[in-house]
């Protein structure tokens, strides 16, 4: 991490590389399917959401933030992790155990997504994007010395928080808005964007480690892991492919120009 006035993180940060790879598509759907796992986190955002009348606004500005924390200048994800506190706080949402909750459940779905999909990093790296990301749960009010800071630590937290964690009726409807997401009646029957959602959303809920697929009842299969990996590495190289201005958030084209890597197009 850097305290430079261009951003939280540098182009060389385990953050910058994870959140700009193609893996993040199904890394992020499949946080939201473990986030909301936790029925009193879950029962918390229930009560103050608007998914039902503004579904895809609330999934960009999910976006939106672990972009500008990531690649916005260290003004900009200040202000913003500023508001964000501010509005957690006016709803009752600042429990730093259940913000921990969605902190870890985010930083376990984008690493381990990323690498099932074929992301090249080593273990060194992969602890290195753990204790990276503490920053993102600082900025939202969590006591560092809380947050895991590796895998060990990581997968000791999860151990620890099993008793708490259930599918409650919240989260199985979070998982059904997540598969079929209400769209314009164009998108849904003139083009492929439903079925392609749909088939990114099961692959993210069958991406989810065991325990969560079990709480969800995903039925597991022997050695059905193998078939999802290549699955999520089969989508990691589609996407890919796709132009860079369907893959690159504005925050990172403008991060690329401001850190001198590359041009904004």
């Amino acid at each position: 991490m850097t305290q430079d006035s261009r951003g939280l993180f540098s182009p060389e940060s385990m953050a910058w590389r994870i959140h700009s790879d193609p893996s993040m598509a199904v890394g992020g759907v499949r946080a939201l399917l473990e986030q909301a796992l936790h029925p009193i986190a879950m029962a918390g955002v229930a009560s103050n959401s608007n998914f039902r009348e503004d579904a895809w606004g609330r999934l960009q500005r999910t976006g939106d933030y672990v972009s500008t924390l990531t690649f916005g200048k260290t003004e900009d994800a200040l202000a913003l992790a500023a508001r964000v506190r501010k509005v957690h706080a006016s709803l009752n949402l600042d429990d730093p155990h259940l913000l921990l909750w969605v902190h870890m459940a985010m930083v376990d779905s984008f690493l381990d997504t990323a690498v099932r999909s074929g992301f090249a990093i080593t273990e060194a790296e992969q602890d290195q994007y753990i204790k990276e990301m503490v920053v993102f749960a600082d900025l939202v009010g969590i006591p560092t010395e809380k947050t895991p800071t590796n895998r060990v630590e990581l997968a000791q937290y999860f151990r620890d928080i099993a008793p708490e964690l259930s599918a409650s009726d919240d989260a199985k409807r979070v998982a059904l808005f997540l598969t079929f997401p209400p769209m314009p009646k164009f998108l849904r029957f003139a083009t492929p964007a439903a079925p392609a959602w749909a088939a990114l959303a099961i692959l993210a809920s069958s991406a989810l480690p065991d325990w969560a697929r079990k709480l969800y009842r995903v039925p597991i299969l022997p050695g059905d892991k193998k078939a999802i990996d290549l699955s999520l590495r089969a989508t990691r190289r589609s996407i890919s492919t796709l132009p860079g201005w369907v893959l690159t958030p504005p925050q990172l084209k403008m991060a690329l120009e401001r850190w001198g890597v590359a041009k904004a197009s």
